[in-house]
């Protein structure tokens, strides 16, 4: 009785054990989804753009403090080797007399005020510079978002890719060694000669090879994946497996037409035109005078605490409406302005040779997705055909009409269509994903 409450008790706990280990290894079950955002939240690279918005966002702050009034104080101390003085011309019996008028040691502390009233438009045009540089910066951001989804995709369809040739790799093993088992029954009972048997063995020991050169490319895949990803190079990869054919509807013309308008490069270009439009305008504001509303405040005596002296009271101030105006400077500000529009005329060319590239780009993607698109069809048919030799083979191999040589050349050609259409699927879907970043879309 005992033993037996035993043996339920290690039933109970095998049972428990294994519904353990299945919630784990479903917890650990990623889909793409899941995959893109674990990669965008722990992405130095994308890390990095998200801090280049921020230092462009501060850059836009100063950009805006240079609006308001400044503010400055300074305190200076002053020693003269003797006091600042006068000699009084001599009249007659009247002695020669020295008159006084200020202090050896002199203490100043002032507080100033500036508020600038016209610049040339200098302080407008580096707001909007600054603006620019963070529409410029998140766009930037966005753009590096796009690469990393596309390598987290590449990573992502070569994991399933992987493991879809590993099982071919497995079938094949399987399948030699099935034929193995009958070459050596009808060696034993003399029905074929020993190197039928041992060409058997040979292509055994091929697919065995084979089978470890997959299990090897898997586990490369997967480390990729984990470093992309940034989790432990080593950690276990569980991928919901999407490796299918969707049809892909849209034309050429309207997958260029998206990439004009989605494209982050696209965009970045546009406004690095308007930014060198503002850099002539910045550079023709000096040609302009500047004008200043100036508030200076003072306290000085002859101690250090500014209390006053003998000679001048404690405190002062004074308003100055300013203006300066650097009128020559033998055509710098004329050159400074050609050289902004020659930046002007470059950033229109940028513009003109980054539609080339992402027309291009689109063309050679999207005919890279038709060409793997095909490809998919016809290794289907390809293996309907194997399997039907392979079969034919080996009854005719037990029926001695077939040699193993026929019966091994139909297994490989029957690896090598199931290989050939699990590399064009995983083609037409890394294809696509690339496609999708050339025309700035997420997918």
């Amino acid at each position: 009785m005992r033993r037996k409450y035993t043996m339920i008790f290690l039933m109970v706990s095998l049972i428990w054990s294994n519904q353990v280990t299945n919630a784990k290894d479903l917890s650990t079950v990623l889909d793409l989804k899941q995959s893109i955002a674990i990669a965008l939240k722990r992405s130095a690279f994308v890390h990095s753009a998200k801090e280049e918005v921020r230092g462009a966002e501060f850059k836009k702050k100063v950009a805006l403090s240079e609006f308001f009034p400044k503010l400055k104080t300074g305190y200076n101390y002053t020693h003269l080797n003797e006091p600042p003085h006068s000699t009084a011309p001599r009249f007659g019996p009247v002695p020669q007399r020295v008159i006084t008028f200020g202090p050896s040691d002199t203490y100043v502390w002032t507080v100033t005020m500036e508020q600038p009233l016209f610049t040339g438009w200098s302080l407008i045009t580096n707001y909007q510079l600054a603006k620019l540089g963070v529409n410029i910066a998140k766009i930037k951001e966005q753009s590096s978002k796009l690469d990393l989804i596309l390598q987290v995709k590449e990573a992502y369809y070569s994991i399933l890719k992987a493991e879809k040739i590993l099982n071919v790799a497995i079938q094949a093993e399987k399948q030699v060694e099935e034929h193995v088992k009958v070459a050596r029954a009808f060696y034993e009972v003399g029905i074929t000669p020993k190197n039928d048997l041992l060409e058997a063995e040979v292509e055994l020991a091929k697919v065995k090879q084979d089978l470890i050169r997959a299990e090897n490319g898997l586990n490369i895949a997967k480390s990729k994946f984990n470093v992309i990803l940034r989790r432990d190079i080593n950690e276990p990869v569980v991928l919901v497996d999407i490796l299918d054919y969707i049809p892909f509807t849209l034309s050429l013309d309207d997958c260029i037409q998206k990439a004009y308008k989605q494209r982050p490069e696209m965009k970045e270009v546009e406004l690095k035109i308007e930014q060198a439009r503002k850099q002539v305008k910045l550079s023709k504001s000096q040609f302009y005078p500047n004008f200043s509303l100036i508030f200076n405040y003072e306290r000085q005596g002859d101690r250090y605490d500014v209390r006053g002296s003998d000679f001048k009271d404690a405190e002062s101030w004074k308003v100055i409406a300013a203006m300066e105006w650097t009128f020559w400077e033998w055509g710098k500000t004329y050159y400074s302005v050609n050289e902004s529009k020659v930046r002007l005329i470059q950033a229109e060319d940028a513009l003109i040779q980054t539609r080339d590239a992402v027309t291009l780009e689109v063309k050679e993607t999207y005919l890279n997705l038709k060409e793997a698109e095909k490809n998919i069809f016809v290794a289907q048919r390809a293996i309907e055909q194997a399997e039907e030799n392979f079969r034919m083979n080996k009854e005719r191999y037990k029926e001695q009409e077939a040699t193993t040589t026929e019966v091994m050349d139909a297994q490989t050609l029957l690896t090598q269509a199931q290989t050939n259409y699990y590399n064009a699927l995983s083609d037409y879907n890394i294809a696509r994903a690339r496609l999708e970043r050339a025309m700035g879309l997420e997918g």
